[in-house]
């Protein structure tokens, strides 16, 4: 069951959270190294690339994390969110060929599919009494222009119109925008129009062109992901942000990108999560990637909540990293896990093995073992209800029968 809980104050209460912060940090004896990042953190001040650094390098792994805890505690309290969402991708065709990826296939590919927009509703279906949102990626098809997204939206919308649509990617703007002829910010406003409640924020990958042209060459640029999001923010659309490392990026590279989404929201104050998440090298075409532990894990998901001081949320991407470590990650700064998911392709062809069968009573109980207070958030993080599992009683003993 779930009832009506308020949340923490979030953006546009600084005061407030940041006098919970300095409670919180006051209560610890910081090592010498941390104190400077400390006493920017408790003003405000955004940390810079050599902080970043020094958070990357702090020998204790552990002070760093109970740090991004701390602000994580100052702004949520216990909260940790989740939501009740399926991912339906729509297709993986797709004309280019990222180094990265598992999920592509050429048009031509024995198991390459296609959904038309009957085939995506009946999918749907199947999990519409049990969703409130639909994350749709998928390749950028060579024959879908914004017309047959717009299709697929509107019938989504007024077939389930209880579901949010969060769905294409920064590269799949661009690329309907380049099919249909007009620029990017029309595509976004159009597919708004028909219903598109927020974008998903995939495909930033590393920010940075040089490592962009050996992972994914032919996507969108640094610039152009950055542009289509402030794009996406001017016409009312909220999006999320993420970042694909441990392939071929330096920990500079990794904290610049941070700090580009950090201006690029000191502008638009439109992304409401950050999701960091680790190459999966399973059946893909990267030898040389350098792939990411456990413990840098952690380290980045801390590093992130002490790096985006105007970013909301950060989440601890469970169908990335697993569920033992999302809830380690609640633990080391995040505070959203994200949702029940059902189905899901990109990650598990990459090689996650996080199973699709969570409801929300998991969840939860993934969410208490860490410590803290479920909540089951909407999309765009405006409505919030305390989830408490229902009580299953037991069974009653009947007398044994005489005779």
């Amino acid at each position: 069951m779930v009832v009506p809980v308020q949340p923490v104050p979030l953006a546009g209460e600084h005061i407030k959270w940041l006098g919970r912060l300095k409670e919180n940090v006051e209560r610890n004896d910081w090592s010498q190294p941390l104190r400077p990042i400390v006493a920017k953190l408790v003003a405000n001040q955004p940390l810079n690339l050599t902080d970043g650094m020094a958070l990357y390098t702090h020998a204790d792994l552990h002070e760093v994390g109970a740090l991004a805890d701390c602000v994580r505690q100052a702004r949520f309290g216990s909260q940790a969110f989740f939501n009740s969402n399926v991912h339906i991708n729509q297709t993986n065709i797709c004309v280019l060929a990222c180094k990265f990826c598992a999920f592509r296939r050429g048009p031509k590919a024995s198991d390459a599919y296609a959904m038309s927009v009957q085939q995506y509703l009946s999918d749907l279906e199947n999990y519409a009494h049990a969703v409130d949102e639909v994350h749709s990626v998928g390749g950028l098809h060579p024959d879908w222009g914004v017309e047959h997204y717009e299709e697929l939206i509107s019938a989504t919308t007024e077939r389930f119109p209880h579901i949010s649509i969060k769905a294409l990617t920064a590269v799949e703007i661009k690329h309907l925008a380049q099919k249909s002829s007009i620029s990017t910010k029309e595509v976004l406003q159009r597919l708004k129009d028909a219903g598109l409640t927020s974008l998903p924020g995939g495909g930033a990958e590393i920010l940075d062109d040089d490592v962009r042209a050996q992972i994914c060459n032919g996507k969108e640029s640094s610039a152009e992901y950055l542009q289509i999001h402030r794009e996406a923010h001017e016409v009312g659309l909220p999006s999320n942000c993420t970042m694909l490392f441990g392939t071929v990026e330096r920990l500079e590279q990794r904290l610049q990108h941070m700090i580009s989404l950090r201006e690029l929201n000191d502008d638009t104050q439109g992304f409401q999560c950050f999701v960091p998440y680790p190459f999966l090298p399973d059946r893909t075409r990267l030898p040389e990637a350098q792939l990411a532990t456990g413990t840098e894990v952690l380290r980045t998901i801390a590093v992130a909540r002490l790096m985006l001081n105007n970013i909301p949320h950060i989440k601890a991407y469970r169908m990335n990293i697993g569920d033992h470590l999302a809830e380690l990650g609640l633990q080391f700064g995040a505070d959203d896990i994200d949702g029940t998911v059902q189905k899901e392709s990109i990650m598990h062809l990459a090689g996650s093995t996080t199973p699709l069968d969570h409801d929300r009573a998991k969840l939860a109980r993934l969410i208490e073992d860490a410590g803290c207070q479920p909540v089951q958030r909407n999309t765009i993080y405006s409505k919030f209800e305390e989830f408490t599992a229902p009580v299953l009683l037991p069974k009653r003993s009947l007398p044994m029968a005489q005779g």
